[in-house]
């Protein structure tokens, strides 16, 4: 089994070649229905990277995941676009497309500056918190891109600020992890995740979420709270939500190829149903895509068997620890959240959880 250890900050950017950045509009006082309350998340790889993707919710809205096919021409991905305002925010990637063109960034076509920067996306569902007409526009993806970095804040931030995860507030996570033996050793793979799903993210019997998996609840600085809290989260639980789809990406500095990139994101989504019950719904539009830089080369003294292409022990252990931070990622969104139009955050109903 492969082992690992948790990366330097624990986040997407321990990825060389990564960027984060957010951009969101929230009113103090928005509520259901009123005040603004939505934002994007942008992952750049302003160079290009090798990209994949898996979709597995009954409701996605999605843009240019057609052409991450394997069998399809385009190789490489410029930035992923993570957006709030259901299919309306998926014209953020228009400004992300226009922050990367005036970088000059993207496919070339001809003459200098003439590039078609490539910008799949993904969507959740966050219309109802805040003004129904208030959506992300081509603005807001071109300043996620513009302010992106290798820092970067989670919980209610970017595609975080309306999301709702079942009847707790949802929000943007992040984790990372290194392996630590076999083929991969030494290989990073990391996550960012916005959470927004049907399903629940806690133990209903025990408050825990459901994603501390082996880690434990004291790795997450957690133990479980009072029954009375638990008690009175259980009967929010109960009220349900009509909020949907839990969106992020996975990268990783192994050479992958672009089927490779599709299994890692197949992978990803073991994690995702680990952390949330249930996953994948019809009214979920859960999508994962999956970043591979190829700067990371596998350790050549470890045998690999005549019959197995090179890479197959490699993309193994990547698909593993995919699942890994995935679920480590929902973890960190659902504590980091903090409430917004009346949706209580996790530490909110469960103050008594945090060591």
């Amino acid at each position: 089994m492969t082992t690992t250890r948790t990366g330097p900050t624990d986040s997407l950017t321990d990825v060389a070649g990564l960027a984060v950045g957010h951009h969101h509009k929230l009113d103090e006082g928005a509520t259901l229905g009123s005040g603004a309350a939505t934002g994007c998340t942008v992952v750049l790889a302003s160079a290009g990277v090798v990209a994949g993707v898996d979709v597995r919710g009954g409701g996605p809205g999605t843009r240019e995941t057609d052409l991450l096919d394997p069998s399809h021409s385009v190789q490489q991905v410029n930035a992923v676009l993570l957006t709030g305002g259901s299919a309306y925010g998926l014209a953020a990637a228009d400004g992300v497309m226009r922050w990367l063109e005036e970088h000059d960034h993207g496919i070339a076509m001809g003459a200098p500056g003439q590039v078609v920067p490539i910008v799949p996306g993904a969507v959740i569902f966050d219309l109802p918190v805040g003004d129904w007409n208030v959506r992300p526009t081509g603005d807001f993806g071109f300043l996620a891109a513009d302010t992106a970095s290798r820092e970067f804040a989670t919980g209610t931030v970017g595609a975080g600020v309306g999301a709702r995860a079942g009847a707790l507030k949802g929000g943007v996570g992040t984790a990372s992890v290194v392996i630590a033996d076999g083929p991969a050793e030494g290989t990073t793979v990391s996550a960012l995740i916005v959470a927004n799903p049907v399903g629940s993210v806690f133990d209903p019997r025990t408050g825990l979420p459901w994603g501390i998996g082996s880690d434990g609840a004291e790795s997450f600085g957690l133990r479980p709270p009072d029954a009375s809290e638990l008690a009175a989260a259980n009967a929010v639980a109960a009220k349900g939500t009509v909020l949907n789809t839990t969106i992020g990406v996975v990268a990783t500095d192994a050479a992958l190829t672009k089927a490779g990139c599709r299994r890692v994101a197949v992978a990803g989504h073991d994690g995702l149903a680990r952390a949330i019950r249930p996953a994948h719904s019809p009214l979920d539009g859960d999508t994962i895509f999956a970043l591979a830089t190829g700067d990371h080369k596998p350790n050549s003294e470890i045998a690999v068997p005549a019959a197995f292409p090179n890479d197959l022990p490699v993309l193994d252990a990547v698909c593993a620890a995919s699942a890994q931070v995935v679920e480590r990622a929902i973890v960190t969104a659902i504590l980091d959240a903090t409430s917004v139009a009346g949706i209580p955050s996790y530490r909110e109903l469960f103050p008594s959880a945090f060591l």
